[in-house]
């Protein structure tokens, strides 16, 4: 399992939403009962994705051109997303605290809200994340496979999606254990993640009732976001 890294200073954390000291890291299971947490180990990475991503452009940000910027930056993440389409399958996602982080880079803007369905008992877990690119195109490297997703979740299958920003994929974990959509356009990414506990007879099976809800919530969210 990926280690737990510590937050970036410059991570904003909303006091209004859950701590992020609060929450338990996502354990494998190993003969132990009771309902994983299995979205901390997602922000923690998404957090150092981000941290290095923005290091990296910023230092070669004047010798690149910037990308166009067609959304706003979000104040609160937890509060554009609606997640709607999800909560219909889940039930409501944002009942439970829903635990909102920000970061304003130079080079990035990015913003992260995490939700799920139960207090304790969580049978699904979403993580929303988006990232504005203010110095470089992140086109070049949207393609580029996440080396922590795969090393948590193994390599899954990927799938075009259509008429959603200029380019989104969905990636499926093995066993459907996981769904990661991510969308490029323009200078904006967007991430949305879903992860079932399997520990829940209330855990989602319907993949595909997943996929389409996704889908909506990100169209959704990228419509709440444009200028």
């Amino acid at each position: 399992m990926i280690g737990e890294p510590e937050l970036d200073a410059a991570w904003e954390t909303d006091h209004t939403t859950r701590p992020a000291e609060e929450i338990a890291p996502r354990e494998r299971e190993a003969g132990a009962a009771g309902a994983r947490r299995p979205w901390l180990w997602a922000l923690g990475g998404a957090v150092i994705a981000s941290a290095v991503w923005a290091g990296g452009l910023y230092a070669f940000g004047d010798r690149l051109s910037a990308p166009e910027l067609s959304y706003r930056a979000t104040e609160n993440l937890c509060q554009d997303f609606e997640a709607r389409a999800l909560s219909r399958i889940a039930g409501d996602l944002h009942r439970y605290r829903p635990m909102n982080q920000q970061n304003d880079h130079p080079a990035v803007r990015g913003a992260i809200c995490v939700l799920q369905s139960g207090e304790t008992v969580s049978n699904l877990s979403v993580r929303t994340q988006v990232d504005l690119h203010r110095r470089t195109d992140p086109e070049a490297e949207f393609d580029v496979p996440s080396l922590w997703l795969a090393a948590e979740i193994g390599v899954g299958r990927t799938e075009a999606v259509q008429g959603l920003g200029e380019r989104a994929v969905l990636i499926v974990a093995p066993g459907d254990a996981a769904l990661q959509l991510r969308v490029l356009d323009g200078g904006a990414v967007f991430t949305i993640e879903t992860y079932g506990t399997g520990s829940s007879p209330n855990t989602p099976t319907d993949t595909a009732a997943l996929q389409a809800a996704m889908v909506e919530d990100g169209r959704a969210l990228l419509a709440a976001l444009k200028k």
